[in-house]
C-alpha cells in the first residue's frame, strides 16, 4: 500500500497543471466565437459614435473589426487555397469584404465580417460539439489501475496491462480494462456502455468492460483485452471514424463548391463591365452591383446545410447507442428497402432456455429435476447449462447425491449412475427412440411442431421425463419489426436452422419472409438477390459467420454485443445490443435527409431571390450582406435542431 501512496503523492502536483491545460483548451475553442462577438460590438460602437469622431478613427474602428472578426475565416480560406490550388468561399467573402470597403461601404463589409464570422463559429460549435462527446467518452476510461502482482498492489498505466494481468477494483471504482471476474461479486454500472441505467449483478467467470462502474463490491479483474482493443476504445474509435467520413451529398457539395466559385467570380467580373456598356448604368452603379452579387451568390447557406446536420445527427445517435462509421451510412439507412436479420443472437437471445418439463409421474418431479440437475451442471454444452439454469430456478434438494461413471457421449448426451439406477439424458436415439417418441406422444408431437429442441430423461425403468429447450426470442424483437415495416421496409430472417425451426421462428417474430439453411455463402448470395428487387438492403447480425453479408449490404449493422469481426465489417453498431434502436436510426436518417433537403432548397432558393433582386436594382448592399449571411446561419440552426 505504500507504493500507492507514493504514487498518488507523486501525481498531486500534476493536478493544476493539468486543469490550467483543460481551461486554456476550453478557451482556444471559444475564440472564433468571441473574435466574432468582439468584431460585432466594434461595429456597433462605430456606427453608435460615428458622428462623435473623425473619419480616420472611424475607418480605424472598421479595420480592427476587419481583422479581429476575418482572422479565423481569412486563414482558413488562404490556408486552403494554398493547398488545394482552388478559391473557395471563404476568399468570396474575403474579397466581397474588401470590396465593400474600397468603394466606401466600410460598414457594410464590417457586418459582412461579422455575421460571416458568426455562422463560422456556429459551423465549429457543431464540430466541437461532436468532439467533446468522445472526450467525455475518454473521461470516463480510467487512466491508472491497481494491478496485482505476486500477492502485492502496484498503481500502473491502464495501457501498461497485459493479458492475463489482475487488477483490484475496488467500489465505486470506474473499471480500467475489459477483463473477467476471478474474485468477488458486485453490481455493475453499465449505462456508458448499453445506456441502460439499471445495474447488471456480476458473478465469478463474468466480464466487466472499461468504463462502467463498480458500484457495491470490490472485485478482481483478470484482463482478457489490452486497453486499445476493449470495448470502449473501440466505441471511441467508431465515432472518430464517423466524423471524418462524408455522406455521398457532402462530398458532391465540395466537389460542386470549387466550380461554382470559379462561375461566381466570371459573373461579377460580367456584371462590373457589361452593364455599364449595355444597360447605361454608371461605373459606381456597376462596381456597386457587382460586390453585391459577390455576396449574395456565394455558396455559404448551401455549403453549411449538410456537414453540420450530418455531424448533429452522428452526434445524437452516439448519445443513444448508435455508432455510424460515416456520414454516408447514416445517409443511405433512409434509402433501405429491405432490412435481412440473422436469427441467432439478433433475433433471438442467443442461449436455448427450458420451456416446458413433462414428467411420467409428476409426483416424481422434484427428484427426477435433482438428480438431472447433478448429472448436467458435470458437462459445458449449452443445453445442459440451461437445464442446470432451470433445475437451480426450482429450488430442487439435490445435496446428498453421488455422480458415478459420468460419461459424455459427443452429439447424443450424457450417461451416469446415481445409486443402483443408471440415468441416460439426451436425444431419442440416445435414450431409445421407440420408447421416447410414445412418451405422451401427443405432447413430443407438439413440441417438435414447435421447433424445440428435446432432450429426454430416462432410467432402467424407461423414460421418465422430457424436457423442451428453444432460443426465445429477444423481449425487443416484435417491436423491432413491427416499427420496420411502418418505415416500409421488408425484412427476411436468414439462418442456417432447419425449414421447420426457421418457420417456427419466422412466424413468432413476425418477419415477412425466411431463408432456412443457410451457409455464410448463402447469405451473401441472397443479400444481392434482395439487392436486384430493392435496390439498397441492409443486414443485422452479430456472428463471424454474418460477416460476409454485412460488408456486401448496403448498409450492414452489427449487434454491440457480437463477434469483433462483425464489429470491425459492419457500418452501424447497436451498442445498446436493442433490435429496437434500428428503428431510431432509420427515423434518424430520415430527419437528417428532411432537414439537409429543407436547407439545400432554402439557400439555393435564397441565392436566386437576391441575384434577381440585385440585378433589378432592388436590394443594397446591408440587406444583400443580411439576407446571405442570415440563410448560412438558418441552416445551420436547422441542422442543430439534430442534437436534440
Amino acid at each position: 500500500m505504500s507504493t500507492l501512496a507514493q504514487v498518488q503523492s507523486d501525481q498531486q502536483p500534476q493536478k493544476p497543471h493539468t486543469e490550467n491545460k483543460t481551461k486554456r483548451s476550453s478557451l482556444m475553442k471559444h475564440m472564433e466565437l468571441i473574435a466574432a462577438l468582439l468584431s460585432g460590438v466594434i461595429v456597433l460602437t462605430a456606427w453608435l459614435i460615428e458622428g462623435q469622431i473623425n473619419q480616420s478613427t472611424w475607418v480605424i474602428l472598421h479595420l480592427i473589426a476587419f481583422a479581429i472578426g476575418g482572422f479565423y475565416k481569412a486563414k482558413e480560406g488562404i490556408t486552403e487555397t494554398i493547398a488545394n490550388k482552388q478559391l473557395n468561399v471563404e476568399m468570396l467573402m474575403v474579397f466581397a469584404a474588401v470590396g465593400s470597403a474600397i468603394i466606401g461601404y466600410w460598414t457594410e463589409g464590417a457586418i459582412l465580417i461579422f455575421i460571416f464570422a458568426l455562422s463560422g463559429a456556429l459551423e465549429t460549435y457543431t464540430m466541437n460539439k461532436s468532439e467533446r462527446e468522445i472526450s467525455s467518452l475518454m473521461n470516463l476510461q480510467p487512466e491508472k489501475a491497481l494491478r496485482i502482482t505476486n500477492g502485492s498492489e502496484q498503481l500502473v498505466d491502464v495501457r501498461d496491462l497485459q493479458i492475463g494481468d489482475t487488477i483490484f477494483v475496488k467500489a465505486g471504482e470506474r473499471i480500467p480494462a475489459d477483463g473477467m471476474i476471478t474474485n468477488g461479486t458486485t453490481s455493475i454500472d453499465e449505462s456508458a456502455i448499453t445506456g441502460e441505467s439499471i445495474p447488471v449483478s456480476k458473478q465469478l467467470d463474468e466480464n466487466v468492460f472499461a468504463g462502467t462502474v463498480n458500484l457495491n463490491g470490490s472485485i478482481e479483474v483478470e484482463i482478457t483485452k489490452t486497453a486499445n482493443e476493449s470495448l470502449f476504445q473501440k466505441i471511441i474509435n467508431l465515432v472518430q471514424s464517423a466524423q471524418s467520413e462524408k455522406s455521398p451529398s457532402q462530398q458532391f457539395i465540395e466537389r460542386f463548391e470549387g466550380t461554382y466559385v470559379h462561375v461566381v467570380l466570371i459573373s461579377v467580373v460580367f456584371v462590373m463591365f457589361l452593364p455599364h456598356f449595355l444597360l447605361g448604368w454608371s461605373w459606381v452603379d456597376s462596381i456597386y452591383r457587382a460586390i453585391v452579387l459577390l455576396v449574395v451568390a456565394s455558396p455559404c447557406a448551401l455549403v453549411a446545410s449538410i456537414m453540420p446536420a450530418t455531424l448533429s445527427a452522428i452526434s445524437h445517435g452516439a448519445r443513444k447507442g448508435v455508432l455510424f462509421k460515416g456520414g454516408v451510412h447514416l445517409e443511405t439507412l433512409s434509402h433501405v428497402g429491405a432490412v435481412a436479420l440473422d436469427k441467432t443472437g439478433t433475433l433471438t437471445n442467443g442461449k436455448p432456455v427450458v420451456t416446458d418439463v413433462y414428467f411420467q409421474d409428476s409426483d416424481q418431479a422434484e427428484e427426477i429435476l435433482a438428480i438431472v440437475h447433478e448429472i448436467e451442471r458435470q458437462s459445458n454444452h449449452p443445453l445442459a447449462q440451461a437445464i442446470v439454469h432451470y433445475c437451480e430456478s426450482q429450488a430442487s434438494n439435490h445435496s446428498n447425491l453421488e455422480v458415478e461413471e459420468m460419461q459424455d457421449i459427443s452429439g447424443n448426451g450424457v450417461t451416469a449412475k446415481i445409486g443402483n439406477q443408471t440415468w441416460k439424458i439426451g436425444k431419442a436415439d440416445f435414450v431409445g427412440k421407440e420408447e421416447a417418441l410414445q412418451f405422451h406422444s401427443h405432447i413430443v408431437t407438439t413440441l417438435a411442431e414447435q421447433a424445440k429442441s428435446l432432450v429426454f430423461v430416462a432410467n432402467d425403468d424407461g423414460v421418465v421425463a422430457v424436457i423442451a429447450l428453444k432460443d426465445t426470442i429477444r423481449q425487443d424483437t416484435l417491436d423491432a419489426i413491427k416499427r420496420l415495416k411502418e418505415h416500409g421496409i421488408h425484412t427476411v430472417m436468414l439462418t442456417g436452422d432447419n425449414q421447420t425451426t426457421a418457420g417456427a421462428i419466422a412466424k413468432e417474430a413476425g418477419v415477412d419472409e425466411f431463408i432456412a439453411e443457410c451457409l455464410p455463402e448463402d447469405k451473401v448470395a441472397e443479400i444481392k438477390k434482395l439487392q436486384d428487387k430493392y435496390k439498397h438492403v441492409a443486414m443485422i447480425g452479430d456472428g463471424i459467420n454474418d460477416a460476409p453479408a454485412l460488408a456486401t449490404a448496403d448498409v450492414g449493422i452489427a449487434m454491440g454485443a457480437g463477434t469483433d469481426v462483425a464489429l470491425e465489417t459492419s457500418d452501424i453498431v447497436l451498442m445498446k445490443n436493442k433490435l429496437d434502436k434500428i428503428s431510431h436510426a432509420v427515423s434518424l436518417s430520415n430527419r437528417m435527409n428532411r432537414i439537409v433537403k429543407q436547407n439545400v432548397v432554402f439557400s439555393i432558393g435564397v441565392i436566386l431571390l437576391l441575384v434577381v433582386s440585385n440585378f433589378l436594382q432592388v436590394l443594397d448592399l446591408p440587406l444583400g450582406v443580411i439576407g446571405h449571411e442570415g440563410s448560412t446561419i438558418l441552416v445551420i440552426l436547422n441542422g442543430l435542431r439534430l442534437l436534440r
